[in-house]
């Protein structure tokens, strides 16, 4: 809160709460009224600003403050609310009042198929994670709305995405260092969205700032989607935090649809695939042609990354939503320096880290990077091992060869001297030899085996019914 504002509105401001009996001191009284006229509470133009607001009208824009944050709407600056005034949040205005009290739509596209382009990123997250975390943060609105977003990597494109700092230069609104304002853009179809290269943008952990959920919050103002009054809503101004399993909101989607219409059949967010990704390194031995998910195996799936859900085939890896299979792209555009041809894959939420099991080796991933000193080889497990998961009930990483299966505590010291337990000894009636294995978002575990797939309810008991279709079931086929 850096703009200078006129004594004398300071005076009337102070003179409120006074009057109110609010208990703030002078540096707070005028970093209030600063915030309210920053982001569009108080909107007198500013050749009249000299003249002063009404104690009235201050009141009216507190208290639209404190309704758009969830407090008790009193009009008065109390710890509370400038407490929320301090949470980091977008740059775009607060566009409320207290008679047309919901999200605004500033805009719309003539066009339902949009192109965007990612012009810089994250240097703390890299260039693969920044890319799959906007592709992901489209994906939301595309999947409830009738939108389908394509990348491209040159020429100009309807939304255009990139990192800025607090010099002037490339952006016309710099931003203020680490924390406060995170990112801005603008409404259609102006198409551009900024983020502060000075925060510490994160994936899949509590610490900094999500970049998926904050990309996906400027993309709705970049579709027209004004600030929701709901608190709870992707849309609101102020970013809440990192959430696992993050969904739209039903405000976030009433806005959307009321632009773009409800959707009815499915469409993917896909990323042209550039000469950079097809020009990577095959490390394969056996080079695989692109796999079709609705008739081939999987050699292992997992909820990885961006709590997603990833297939693997041959040289190829495929995420699965609620409306199927997205396109197989290749394994190394995501994870740099991995092979093909897995033989087992796990994520897990406990470190953030990503297993992936070859042979005799392991490579071991944060988000999308390689970590040092890897690949290794595996000394207390058996090589070419069948499947792995993460099980939430004991926190432990299971493997699984044949009839047999190992458990593995990260955090702890398992020494694997005990001989291997038999599968049907905890699993019953999972099978054995098994092509792939994982625990879902609902904490159910899943076996695959050739084009059938079981799952186990919490006592690890085979559910009645069972098995099914992977390709009807999972792949939508």
């Amino acid at each position: 809160m850096k703009m200078p504002w006129p004594k004398l509105l300071l005076l009337v401001y102070a003179s409120f709460l006074s009057a109110k009996g609010a208990a703030v001191n002078r540096v707070e009284e005028k970093e209030a009224l600063e915030y309210l006229m920053q982001f569009g509470y108080l909107q007198k133009p500013l050749e009249q600003v000299t003249d002063g607001f009404t104690k009235e009208e201050i009141a009216d824009a507190v208290r639209s403050f404190q309704m758009a944050s969830g407090l008790p709407a009193n009009g008065q600056v109390d710890a509370a609310t400038l407490t929320q005034m301090q949470q980091p949040r977008c740059g775009v205005e607060d566009p409320f009042n207290e008679r047309t009290f919901k999200y605004q739509l500033l805009g719309r596209w003539r066009k339902k198929r949009l192109t965007y382009r990612i012009h810089s990123h994250s240097t703390g997250l890299g260039a693969a994670a920044t890319r799959m975390a906007i592709q992901t943060a489209f994906k939301y609105w595309s999947d409830v709305a009738q939108l389908t977003f394509q990348e491209v990597r040159t020429g100009r494109a309807d939304i255009r995405l990139s990192f800025h700092g607090s010099s002037p230069w490339g952006c016309s609104r710099p931003f203020d260092g680490r924390g406060y304002v995170l990112a801005h853009a603008d409404i259609p179809e102006l198409g551009t969205v900024h983020f502060d290269s000075d925060e510490d943008w994160t994936e899949g952990t509590p610490r900094g700032v999500n970049l998926r959920i904050i990309a996906a919050h400027e993309i709705g103002h970049a579709l027209g989607l004004g600030h929701s009054r709901y608190p709870a809503s992707l849309m609101a101004p102020t970013y809440s935090g990192y959430q696992a399993r993050f969904r739209l909101h039903p405000d976030d989607i009433k806005g959307i649809q009321a632009l773009y219409g409800k959707r009815t059949m499915p469409t993917t967010t896909t990323t042209v695939t550039s000469p950079a990704l097809t020009t990577l390194p095959a490390i394969s031995l056996r080079p695989s042609k692109v796999p079709n998910p609705c008739k081939d195996g999987l050699d292992a799936i997992m909820l990885g990354p961006y709590d997603k859900t990833y297939a693997f085939r041959g040289d190829y890896v495929w995420t699965v939503t609620d409306f199927g299979a997205n396109p197989p792209l290749k394994i190394q555009a995501l994870w740099k320096g991995l092979p093909g041809w897995l033989d087992a894959a796990v994520h897990s939420p406990r470190t953030g880290r990503t297993y992936f099991f070859k042979g005799t080796k392991l490579w071991r991933y944060r988000d999308f990077k390689l970590d040092p000193g890897y690949p290794k080889l595996l000394t207390r497990i058996p090589p070419k091992i069948d499947a792995a998961l993460y099980w939430p009930g004991n926190k432990k990483l299971f493997f699984f060869k044949g009839t047999s299966y190992w458990q593995w505590d990260e955090l702890g010291w398992s020494p694997f001297t005990s001989l291997p337990r038999k599968i049907s000894s905890l699993f019953t009636g999972a099978p054995s030899d098994l092509d792939a294995a994982f625990t879902w978002e609902n904490g159910k575990m899943y076996f695959f085996k050739r084009q059938k797939y079981w799952r186990l309810n919490d006592q690890l008991r085979v559910e009645r019914g069972y098995p099914l279709s992977t390709a009807e079931r999972w792949m939508n086929c």
